[in-house]
């Protein structure tokens, strides 16, 4: 397929370019900052303008897209002051999906995120491992976005039956060379508390939107992106148990089990983990073949 990818040169977006190529997808890099080159077009996503131009066709780059995978935005709470993260964020996905629409756009991919879930969980949530069936519990106008944009994908696929949006939630995004700092966190359980522990290997976040454009179908459907396992040495039965203790346990769990549940995108998806920074760890000579 022709797939732009919005925000191609962030952390998750330049593993995500890579896998599309590798995949033989024809990719071109939406962005406002990147390696200037045929894969790269500067643009401001704010302007709903340069947004449907860009998606159109542009002379001597392309001639229009089949997909669009969306992961620009400010990439977390606390980087803006919230009135320009909501304006941010907000304008520039509903350009995004607005332009895909008016371009004849049917696929559309885009990053939501595991803050809908309740992040930092405060209030506890509601069972473990966390699902996408309950209700979005957002703590910040950062994840407030987050949903607001799953609320908007339901009613454009609803306008539109033939179009497909994605949501993945993903969880905290790492490449391996932050998996140093992962065995501090078992000195406290607290630390990473704040995301059940959870994280997503970039590499597994880009096969997670490949898997996305493969087998996502008309509607709106939004999947939970992690790792199968935590950040952690500890037992998840026994991070629930210390940190958790009056959450339900809805399932058995391995030893060292997500407790963001990926069931779903397992089942609908086909998206199966292929990293872990515990091999990382276990062989570190080599820590980008893991």
């Amino acid at each position: 397929m022709r797939v732009a990818v919005t925000g191609g040169s962030g952390k998750l977006g330049r593993s995500v370019v890579r896998r599309l190529r590798e995949d033989g997808h024809a990719v071109t890099n939406l962005d406002r900052t990147g390696s200037r080159g045929p894969g790269f077009v500067e643009v401001e996503l704010r302007d709903y303008g340069q947004v449907v131009d860009a998606f159109l066709g542009l002379d001597d780059r392309h001639t229009g897209f089949d997909a669009v995978v969306h992961l620009a935005a400010i990439p977390a709470p606390g980087l803006a002051p919230d009135a320009a993260t909501f304006e941010n964020n907000m304008l520039a996905s509903y350009n995004v999906f607005q332009a895909a629409r008016r371009a004849g756009i049917k696929k559309i991919v885009y990053a939501s995120s595991e803050t809908v879930l309740g992040l930092p969980f405060d209030v506890d949530p509601p069972y473990l491992p966390v699902d996408e069936e309950y209700p979005a519990r957002p703590e910040s106008t950062y994840s407030l976005v987050k949903h607001l944009e799953e609320q908007m994908a339901i009613q454009l696929t609803r306008w539109d039956p033939e179009l497909s949006i994605v949501g993945l939630r993903f969880s905290n995004v790492m490449d391996p060379a932050d998996y140093e700092e992962f065995r501090s966190f078992d000195a406290d359980a607290a630390l990473r508390k704040w995301n059940l522990w959870g994280y997503i290997d970039a590499r597994d976040g880009a096969l997670a939107v490949a898997r996305a454009l493969e087998n996502g179908q008309p509607g709106f459907e939004a999947f939970i992106i992690a790792n199968e396992d935590t950040v952690m040495g500890r037992s998840s039965t026994s991070l629930a148990a210390e940190v958790f203790p009056d959450v339900k346990v809805v399932k058995e769990l391995g030893e060292h089990e997500t407790l963001l549940s990926i069931d779903k995108a397992r089942r609908l998806l086909g998206y199966a983990p292929e990293h872990s920074w515990r091999n990382y760890h276990s062989n570190r000579t080599t820590p980008t073949e893991d």
